[in-house]
């Protein structure tokens, strides 16, 4: 494994690239930005290069003067949660021109500035290429004219150029996320969480038009994360006669016993004939023909605005610095690039091809080949579009399958399990399945806590925290010998365990008993639900995302109580166990100094060490408080918050409702087929290690791992894997932070791929 170690006013990049300058050219700000200017600034400045803010733009750019600062590490403090952009955006018309072009460079060079990290949509980026590709043509122009001199030009002979997509659409094609989308996610999940008691209160249907005049993404997901009636996206319309399906889908789920309706709409919804699709129009539709309650609702800019999440500020994080890392490692034959996201890794892909496929996305659409517009938008987009697809069929076939199919919650309640268990209850009964529910945990399963549930029973849990189905921390343990006759006795043919490190434990500790208890040779899969994500097999757990939102929003309020005191240290405890997860995430999205955890040890009281013995001290949060407190006397004050159960609270956030019900619909059809393997002589019979897995997310996808392969990757004794992958990030916090060394791994560096390769170019009707 490969490591670096950075130092401030390192040079393990090229003397050449010794500045860097960042702006935003994006008429329309997405909440999360600034968290990318800040890690920009901030690693530059830790290499040793000189960063420039441009103000306003391109228009800044073409303006130069006082729209040029040079950045400072203060200068980008205590800008985390907001929303927005500190150094502004605006349209900018002189830059279309080449005069206005020239200006610019002429800006550029008089600074010694060589490489520009812009941070903007398509539009914007595809401006920052051509600025690049002329660039040797900008320099002659600008020599000839007598505005530079030679030595001039030829210190800056040529301009790097690394782009992060800032938009709330997410249409950037080549990215899973753009910065500011999920921002825009919670923003508008409030909304619906408060719509949606209002509605059913009243027996009302509701229309909710949401942001997306190309691109659907927030449409769908929103669709997702509320268990919406119906979407409405531009990249696949409605069938014809759709007016008629939409009036029967409402109907059939009011004779559900559902008291109202959701309907989610992208602003550029369109028919197959491309004629737009209103809120009004639909409003109208159902109103006169269904005589339903009906109201409307127009999210707007309120989506672009307030606090960013979580997701955002790691991923602005991540983004900046990738980028500043790319700019100076960057030589005159290296292409545009544009630092993405794909799965939970950083890559980098030509700037030029990402925006092409965008092109065709738009060509496909006007063409009306809308199967190729959902398979150009990425393999995420698509996934969303097949699992919404397949929740949206609410009748379930006549054929029965006789099988059925237990869920059970074990472990610590966390938010989107229910999301979890509603997906895998609708997405079995259309396959004909009979799902029943395990209440109590295994204590349940062994105490015949055990009983049908149908479709209507878990309408609205995408949105409810918590385990409507009840949890405990007890594993099968002593019970094993019950819970094989219940298994029998309810006639239960496979099994859903969704939960924490208990439900791993279990699902092994049910694997193991096989030996002895044919009962239990059935599949088995362990969904990883927890606020600690110490499953191993996952690099995500569901509830992790609520809980690290909840400890950014309280880290935002004790930072003003710090801010407005002066000199004040805190201190604060999150769960977590020994996995550090939590911690280190935290300490990212909220600017943290730093963030102690069990996995990396700490040996800073050297006065305590001596040459023959070590001696090892448990970081607890009492004695970093002590700690802090002795040693700030006369020099600030310290105080101490433990965060407790408020972690494993509240509503979900978009991120696990979606994350839930991908899971929970993915485990549902893996084992509907591994049943079908395991029918032997008119019964089932799973013994195989591959009949019990861990679906977790590994890198770029959902897979399916069998338990017994993870007990070499697992530390039983402190409940965590022996491989986490956001260790590798820790880096990232300690260098914001501005500690004096920091060692990088950087065996997984993100690399330059080609979007075109993963996708294929679409033309005409060929793939």
């Amino acid at each position: 494994m490969r490591q670096m170690v950075v130092t401030p006013d390192t040079d393990w990049f090229s003397d050449s690239c010794g500045t860097v300058s960042v702006m935003f050219k994006q008429p329309f700000c997405a909440t999360g930005m600034n968290a990318a200017v800040r890690a920009t600034v901030r690693m530059g400045i830790y290499t040793g290069a000189k960063v420039y803010f441009v103000h306003e733009g391109y228009q800044g750019l073409v303006d130069g003067g006082d729209n040029i600062k040079l950045a400072t590490w203060e200068s980008v403090s205590m800008m985390l949660h907001l929303g927005g952009t500190v150094i502004g955006s605006a349209r900018c018309m002189d830059f279309k021109e080449k005069w206005g072009r020239l200006k610019a460079a002429c800006n550029l060079v008089k600074l010694g500035i060589t490489n520009l990290c812009v941070i903007g949509g398509d539009g914007s980026l595809t401006g920052a290429n051509q600025f690049r590709t002329e660039w040797s043509e900008l320099l002659a122009d600008l020599r000839k004219g007598g505005k530079i001199s030679a030595e001039e030009a030829n210190r800056s002979s040529h301009l790097n150029i690394m782009g992060m997509v800032g938009s709330i659409d997410n249409d950037f094609c080549g990215t899973d996320m753009t910065i500011g989308t999920d921002s825009a996610l919670h923003r508008i999940i409030e909304v619906v969480d408060a719509i949606t008691t209002t509605a059913q209160s009243h027996q009302r249907t509701f229309i909710l038009e949401v942001m997306g005049r190309h691109c659907g993404y927030l449409a769908l997901v929103t669709a997702l994360a509320c268990g919406a009636d119906w979407v409405f996206i531009p990249e696949m319309p409605p069938e014809e006669n759709w007016e008629e399906h939409l009036c029967k889908r409402l109907i059939a789920q009011r004779g559900r016993g559902s008291r109202l309706n959701v309907i989610i709409l992208a602003e550029g919804a369109q028919d197959r004939n491309q004629k737009p699709i209103t809120c009004d129009q639909v409003k109208n539709l159902v109103s006169k023909k269904l005589g339903f309650d009906t109201r409307s609702t127009i999210l707007g800019h309120v989506q672009r605005g307030g606090t960013p999440s979580a997701f955002d500020r790691i991923l602005g994080s991540r983004m900046g610095v990738e980028a500043v890392m790319a700019l100076l490692e960057a030589t005159p034959e290296t292409p545009a690039c544009v630092v993405s996201l794909s799965g939970n890794m950083a890559v980098r892909l030509p700037l030029m091809e990402c925006v092409q496929v965008t092109k065709d996305v738009t060509v496909a659409m006007t063409e009306g080949r809308f199967e190729d517009a959902v398979k150009l938008r990425g393999k995420s987009f698509q996934n969303n579009w097949d699992t919404y697809k397949m929740l949206a069929h609410v009748t379930p076939p006549e054929m029965k399958s006789n099988i059925n199919i237990a869920i059970i919650n074990v472990g610590a309640p966390c938010a989107g399990m229910n999301a979890a268990v509603r997906a895998a209850v609708r997405v079995g009964i259309i396959q004909g399945h009979q799902m029943l529910a395990v209440h109590d945990g295994f204590d349940g399963l062994a105490n015949g806590q055990i009983e049908p549930i149908i479709w209507a029973q878990v309408g609205g849990w995408t949105g409810k925290g918590g385990s409507n189905l009840g949890t405990k921390r007890h594993l099968p343990g002593k019970n094993i010998e019950q819970i094989s006759l219940n298994i029998t006795k309810f006639n239960i043919h496979s099994l859903i365990i969704i939960g924490g490190f208990e439900a791993y434990l279990g699902g092994l500790e049910l694997v193991t008993a096989r030996e002895m208890y044919e009962e239990l040779c059935i599949p088995m899969v362990v969904i990883p639900a927890t606020v600690s994500n110490n499953v191993p097999g996952s690099d995500f757990s569901i509830g992790a995302d609520t809980a690290l939102n909840t400890i950014t929003m309280t880290c935002d309020r004790i930072k003003q109580s710090a801010a407005g005191t002066k000199r004040r240290v805190f201190i604060i405890e999150t769960m977590g166990g020994y996995c550090g997860y939590l911690a280190t995430m935290a300490g990212l999205s909220s600017g943290a100094d730093d963030a102690y955890i069990y996995e990396e040890h700490y040996h800073s009281l050297v006065s305590l060490v001596t040459t023959t013995n070590k001696l090892w001290i448990n970081y607890t949060t009492q004695f970093l408080y002590n700690l802090y407190s002795e040693e700030g006397k006369g020099t600030f004050d310290c105080r101490m918050n433990v965060l407790g159960h408020m972690q494993q609270g509240g509503t979900p956030s978009p991120f696990d409702r979606n994350f839930g019900t991908k899971m929970g619909s993915k485990s549902v059809l893996w084992l509907t087929n591994k049943l079908k393997e395991c029918y032997r002589h008119g019964r089932i019979f799973a013994n195989m290690p591959d009949s019990a897995c861990v679906l977790g997310m590994k890198k770029r996808s959902l897979v399916f791992q069998p338990l017994a392969s993870l007990k070499d990757d697992t530390d039983f004794e402190h409940r965590i894997p022996k491989t986490e992958w956001w260790l590798r990030l820790r880096p990232i916090l300690k260098i914001l932070a501005k500690y004096d060394t920091v060692e990088m791994d950087t065996s997984e560096v993100a690399a330059m791929e080609h979007v075109i390769k993963k996708t294929g170019l679409v033309k005409g009707d060929k793939m």
